[in-house]
């Protein structure tokens, strides 16, 4: 969908910005660092106790600067380049008779590699030597981690140690061996030669033989001139897999491409095994030292903020967030237990075991929603895929079972309002502790609790009775007399509150409101929102509007969302005054969401993908490519006068044949792979076939249809 001349994928800029932080980030799904920063962290690798959690800086032999030589005798123009076609940064010098470009990026098929490569080319006639300097700032010492020096491994040096400090009392420290390639302090092209290109290597893993493992493999690469083509190779066939885009303003597209690639590029490459995700934190695994970023500890900003992009273009990405929860349950078992309740609690803020590392004990003590959060990102995985293995063998049962027993511990029972109560907690906005029955976490309890019985009868288990007796009694907070949800009992309109909060039922929370209702949630919480709140805030009112059919209103409030986009490299910061945490997947996540499913009015639901889209004011096209649904991949779009479906592929053997139903006529058509269904733009549903049709949706002789 681009228009001419514009192209919102390469970002570009001729300095760097003065603040480092809004730097560009590399990253993988195992390694991250800032382009020019000493610091490098590893997946899941934390040191410091519970509450001084953070992870771990392991020094960054990427920290070098590529330079002109003095003397070389001719101006030189400098560009800085973050090309998210191929998931590389680079640094380039052009003088009259020579370039020199530096290339730094995470591996995306060896995820324990980082890489940088630096090459020469002669512009001009002449047979000179020409040199650029390497200024590296690399130091073998780490606040965090007990370095050691070790043999050099073909031609690499070896960099080793364990963390200083387990998480747990008495628990494992843990193991990091870095090997990379030393940098010279100067390059040369030599007498005669036209061109030359270097790469340097950072290979980190867990163990030596892990390590020397993956620096042979990435050595043989290397060997065969492949090393970057076939991480460029996997980015362009994962943004051939999948994309959004819009027909409209250039800032949007690129604020678009910009979230989407940052969130890409923390998730594991498909097919890769023996990945084991250790969550996605807010700042991602580029940030998260001591003291910022919340220290790279996992939040229901994974869930809640991330998730439901991630399910819709990667859903073996999205199995791999779940099993983070899967593998720190025993840390929620023990954080509900040391709370005094059954079930499972998880933490507020999680790192390794699961056990709450939140430096403030009134967070991790009140902040009871995430358990929801998590739920609901179960719920949304199930219902899109069907995945019945996570939850009868890979522990995805035990979590939404022990999750809705805590619910039931946790409320109490008030005989005057014959309800059951949620006393005592702190909602997303975190302006107020202490609250009863925060509207915002009760639905997600009722929700939690609705899902957990569903799957039971699914998975064949009992259903206890507490739960759907707590979900049809849980106090839900309404006033009567103003149409609208107080966001707690005692709330009063004006409070100042932090971030969405509220106005997250409908959307993502799943909750039945009449537009009215809607709308003065709306309305009432825009006005008491503060404007130094988090970034993801503003998404979550424009998908609202775009609920109730109001194009500039939704563009209002999305646009506010842009004052968190920072140039030229579309790094987001946590509040719109450029604090907080920076690289803010959080505040992409919230973004993406408002295109991805305010734009198309996308809706997860147990029978189906509904839809019902909607161009916001200056936008007059939306597609989106890859969607992924039940083993199928599909391509939606749409403009202000018709909607286009196509399924790409049947991406697993087991896919359904899909169907497209059409609202308010109720008329069903056949999804064809290979074939496009094009209908004026109305609401619908992307469903299971239910119908004989189901075989003409499976047969190559199935035919275009425009309606």
């Amino acid at each position: 969908m681009a228009d001419a001349g514009e192209d919102p994928t390469v970002f570009t800029a001729h300095a760097l910005p003065g603040d480092p932080r809004l730097w560009a980030t590399v990253t993988n799904a195992y390694l991250g660092t800032r382009v020019y920063h000493d610091t490098l962290h590893v997946s899941g690798v934390y040191n410091g106790a519970l509450g001084d959690t953070h992870r771990a800086i392991l020094p960054s032999p990427l920290n070098v600067q590529l330079e002109a030589s003095a003397g070389t005798g001719e101006p030189m123009t400098t560009a800085f380049v973050l090309d998210t076609n191929t998931g590389s940064f680079l640094h380039t010098l052009e003088g009259s008779s020579f370039r020199a470009s530096q290339r730094i990026y995470a591996h995306r098929t060896l995820p324990h590699v980082l890489a940088f490569s630096v090459s020469i080319t002669r512009l001009a006639t002449g047979s000179r030597p020409i040199t650029v300097r390497l200024r590296s700032a690399f130091r073998p010492e780490s606040p965090d981690l007990d370095l050691h020096w070790g043999p050099d491994f073909r031609g690499a040096r070896y960099l080793y140690g364990l963390t200083l400090t387990p998480e747990q009392p008495g628990g494992l420290q843990q193991e990091v061996h870095m090997l990379w390639t030393p940098v010279p302090p100067a390059l040369t092209l030599g007498e005669g030669e036209e061109d030359r290109t270097w790469e340097f290597l950072t290979v980190v893993g867990s163990s030596q033989a892990e390590a020397q493992a993956c620096l042979a493999e990435a050595l043989q690469l290397q060997a065969r001139g492949a090393l970057y083509t076939a991480h460029a190779q996997a980015w362009a066939q994962l943004w051939a897999g999948c994309g959004l885009d819009v027909v409209g303003p250039l800032s949007l597209r690129q604020a678009l491409r910009g979230a989407l690639y940052y969130l890409l590029s923390a998730l594991p490459e498909p097919g890769i095994p023996g990945y084991g995700c250790h969550g996605l934190s807010p700042g991602g695994l580029a940030n998260g030292s001591r003291e910022e970023c919340y220290w790279g500890h996992v939040f229901w900003d994974q869930d809640l903020w991330m998730f439901p992009n991630i399910l819709l273009f990667q859903p073996e990405a999205a199995r791999a967030l779940l099993q983070y929860r899967v593998q720190t349950l025993g840390g929620a078992l023990d954080n509900a237990r040391n709370l005094g309740y059954q079930g499972a609690k998880f933490a507020w803020e999680s790192a390794g075991s699961g056990l709450e590392v939140c430096p403030e004990d009134v967070y991790g003590t009140q902040e009871v929603h995430v358990n929801g959060a998590v739920v609901l990102a179960f719920q949304l995985y199930y219902h899109s895929t069907q995945d019945l293995q996570l939850f009868r063998e890979a522990g995805g049962w035990d979590v939404v079972r022990a999750v809705a027993e805590f619910w039931c511990s946790r409320v109490e029972w008030s005989p005057a309002e014959e309800k059951y109560h949620l006393k005592g907690v702190m909602p997303p906005d975190e302006y107020h502790s202490g609250v009863n029955n925060s509207v915002y976490t009760n639905v997600l309890v009722q929700n939690s609790l609705r899902f957990a019985a569903a799957l039971a009868r699914d998975l064949g288990q009992p259903v206890p009775s507490r739960w759907l007796a707590v979900a049809e009694k849980i106090k839900l907070p309404f006033d009567l007399k103003r149409d609208f949800h107080p966001e707690f009992d005692g709330y009063e309109p004006g409070e100042e509150v932090k971030q969405a909060d509220v106005v997250l039922l409908g959307y993502p929370v799943p909750f039945s409101l009449t537009p009215h209702v809607r709308k003065n949630n709306l309305e009432i919480y825009e006005a008491a929102t503060s404007p130094q709140g988090p970034a993801m805030t503003w998404s979550m009112f424009a998908v609202g509007w775009m609920e109730l059919k109001d194009p500039r209103r939704a563009w209002d409030l999305l646009e506010r969302s842009f004052a968190n986009i920072t140039e030229p490299f579309k790094v987001w910061t946590e509040n719109a005054d450029g604090s907080g945490a920076v690289n803010f997947l959080t505040g992409m996540g919230g973004f993406l969401q408002a295109a991805l499913f305010g734009f198309t009015g996308f809706r997860i639901t147990r029978a189906g993908v509904t839809f019902d889209p909607m161009c916001p004011a200056g936008v007059s096209g939306v597609s989106v490519s890859g969607l992924s649904y039940q083993g199928n991949k599909l391509d939606f779009s749409f403009s202000e006068g018709s909607v286009t479906l196509a399924v790409r592929t049947r991406a697993r053997p087991w896919a359904s044949p899909l169907e497209v139903e059409l609202w308010p006529s109720q008329d069903r058509l056949p999804l064809c792979p290979g074939h496009k269904v094009s209908f004026p733009c109305s609401a619908g549903r992307i469903q299971r076939s239910l119908s004989s049709e189901a075989e003409a949706a499976s047969s190559s002789k199935c035919p275009e249809r425009n309606v």
